[in-house]
């Protein structure tokens, strides 16, 4: 029995296949574990706010000098972290949009990015502090970006694997489904992902 967390942040979950792969993940993790408990994080549906001003200096004041709104901004930062401290298995739906992740996947990273939270530094450089965490990105592309002249324009698997060592997570899988815009390989391209990959 594990912890999963499930992030998605595909914009149009009906035809999405970061979603439809992440699903599927998510399936086959519950068959690995039986009685698994699964949290959805629809980032989709429910966007964390993106980084402003007002959210840096919430972060980094004391809980008793907060005003409102500042208390409001560092809770939903707070809610997203605990449920990562709380997971075993994140599996994170990263679609590719124009070579990168997606805005409200990266609110949700910069809200769980937080310096003496999840993160430190000290005398030896910076420590991540979200460890003993397993994470599938279920990510998928139109075109193939996994190797030839192209693998070079992709800019998801590269920035999430580093921002999430950084924060600790260093066992890091990615689940890719690739040619989904195009129709000769879009239908099996969530199979073929799963076929490659252990739970």
């Amino acid at each position: 029995m594990k912890n999963i967390l499930h992030i998605i942040s595909g914009l149009n979950e009906d035809s999405s296949f970061s979603v439809k792969l992440g699903n599927a993940l998510i399936e086959k993790l519950k068959e690995t574990y039986p009685g698994s408990e699964v949290i959805v994080r629809n980032l989709a549906k429910e966007q964390l706010p993106h980084l402003q001003k007002e959210n840096l200096i919430a972060f980094s004041t004391p809980t008793d000098n907060q005003t409102k709104e500042q208390f409001e901004a560092v809770n939903k930062s707070e809610e997203a972290i605990q449920q990562l401290l709380d997971a075993d298995i994140i599996v994170i739906g990263a679609p590719m949009y124009n070579f990168g992740i997606s805005s409200a996947l990266k609110a949700w990273i910069d809200h769980i990015a937080r310096v003496g939270v999840t993160f430190r530094y000290t005398e030896n450089g910076p420590e991540g502090m979200v460890k003993d965490k397993k994470v599938y990105i279920a990510m998928a592309t139109g075109g193939f970006y996994s190797q030839g002249e192209m693998q070079s324009y992709d800019f998801v698997s590269p920035y999430l694997k580093t921002v999430l060592g950084f924060l600790g997570m260093t066992d890091v899988e990615v689940v890719l489904a690739e040619g989904t815009s195009i129709n000769d390989t879009k239908e099996q391209a969530v199979k073929k992902a799963l076929d490659v990959v252990s739970v």
